[in-house]
């Protein structure tokens, strides 16, 4: 199960790992840890109209789990998705983890980029601190086959959603809660130690010249918004829309302000 078999995987199987609506420009989500492609189905369904609009699901949400590998390999995954999908170049749109390897992707594929929607994420690496809180909650899970336990499952709400929904949709993040405990134990442990090492890639983003849309919630509990708002000055065509009332999971909890955002920005540039 080495990572060039995983990569293959995608430009071979793209159907059964992604779903794709609609007919035009070509638009490709790729999730954050946790989560899948059916986090983006909001907004699939907001594009269809308009766009060809694909959301995939990452190598921890498959069977090609392998250890050793990071968010360049994920990159190479993207490339063969949009290879898989018949498609030279698209705008990529990651959320959190997702962004970590949408900038990647820029950087290793510029020439198969139209644009950039970075979803609660951020260019710098996170702090000491946090990666020691982030091992430590899934260190256990290493080499497990068996789910999530409720109560990591659970715990990491506090993470993935913002105080508001928390309070207002419970049934949302029980949804999610369920999900997550039917994970490999090891796939989690594998797609965060994807992310968790990496270096800053602050120093690279004038490379990106494409547009990019920063996408953050106001309430976002991991990934705090002053953390995003150094890719402003650093990217040469960027801009940001703050979501209220959503946590890190933005598009997700607050669909509707997140797809007027998106609609705006493909509209703007196709």
């Amino acid at each position: 199960m080495a990572g060039e078999t995983a990569t293959a995987m995608y430009r071979h199987r793209t159907d059964a790992v992604s779903t794709t609506v609609g007919e035009g420009p070509p638009i490709v989500f790729a999730h954050g840890t946790l989560m899948d492609r059916t986090m983006f189905d909001p907004q699939l369904d907001a594009l269809s109209d308009g766009y060809r609009a694909t959301a995939y699901d990452l190598r921890a949400r498959t069977d090609r789990y392998a250890p050793g590998y990071d968010l360049w390999d994920l990159a190479d995954d993207c490339a063969a998705v949009l290879d898989g999908l018949g498609h030279d170049s698209a705008v990529l749109a990651g959320m959190s983890m997702g962004g970590f390897m949408g900038l990647r992707f820029a950087l290793a594929y510029p020439d198969r980029v139209d644009g950039l929607v970075l979803i609660d994420s951020m260019a710098a690496p996170h702090e000491p601190q946090e990666r020691e809180t982030y091992g430590a909650l899934v260190d256990p899970l290493e080499g497990s086959r068996t789910g999530v336990s409720e109560a990591l499952a659970e715990g990491v709400t506090q993470y993935l959603f913002g105080e508001t929904t928390r309070e207002e949709t419970p049934e949302l993040v029980a949804e999610w809660v369920r999900r997550w405990q039917t994970y490999p134990g090891d796939a989690v442990y594998h797609e965060l130690h994807s992310w968790l090492s990496r270096p800053d890639l602050s120093d690279r983003l004038a490379e990106i010249d494409v547009p990019v849309l920063i996408v953050h919630g106001e309430e976002d509990p991991s990934i705090d918004p002053s953390r995003a708002e150094p890719m402003l000055e650093e990217l040469p065509d960027a801009r940001m829309e703050l979501i209220p009332g959503a946590g890190h999971t933005s598009n997700l909890e607050r669909p509707e302000p997140v797809n007027e955002a998106i609609r705006s920005f493909l509209d703007e540039h196709h």
